[in-house]
């Protein structure tokens, strides 16, 4: 079982304060990184991945598999949504699996139509699918909601919180969500 531990974590831009000796332990379940636009969310989903450096402070079982939704889809618009997966996923990637993850997230008929050609809710849920298909050992999503409606956002939640029955995933949203048995950490 994988756990993250973050030990006052610092970080700053110049003069301005982004995060400040932030303490949090996040196991198996979701957590949700809560503040508002600007608080530190992703700059503190950047430095568990890696991609940035705190400037004092100490992390905890962060070198493992991650699987990341960022705020940007990073998808390849002139292939569809399976070539997409393959690209992404390579050896890993299992059709099977692929083809019932994309059926729950209501993409099951969208053939080869390229990425360019889908809606931003579309490509959320394709970009989100990418990241609960991918061998990992915890899951980061940054704002995985953005650009769904009431209803595939449920059915987002749905897959995400399976995905939570067996490992850390760090939730960045600054939406209102219901999360039964969630950790908060506020930013």
């Amino acid at each position: 079982m994988t756990e993250i531990r973050v030990q006052s974590l610092c970080k700053t831009y110049g003069d301005h304060v982004v995060l400040h000796n932030l303490s949090f332990t996040a196991g198996v379940g979701v957590t949700r990184i809560l503040g508002r636009s600007g608080a530190g969310k992703t700059t503190l989903l950047r430095i568990l991945l890696g991609l940035d450096q705190p400037d004092s402070g100490s992390l905890f079982g962060t070198n493992c598999r991650w699987a990341a939704v960022f705020q940007e889809d990073r998808l390849l618009g002139h292939l569809d949504a399976e070539d997409n997966l393959r690209f992404a996923l390579g050896s890993a990637y299992n059709a099977a699996a692929a083809k019932t993850l994309l059926g729950e997230l209501g993409l099951a008929d969208v053939g080869s139509k390229p990425i360019c050609e889908y809606s931003g809710g579309m490509k959320r849920r394709l970009a989100l699918a990418r990241a609960l298909l991918a061998p990992s050992d915890a899951l980061i999503l940054d704002e995985p909601f953005t650009g769904l409606d009431e209803e595939n956002r449920s059915i987002a939640l749905r897959c995400i919180l399976h995905a939570a029955q067996t490992k850390p995933v760090l939730l960045a949203s600054h939406e209102a969500l219901d999360l039964p048995n969630c950790k908060e950490v506020r930013l």
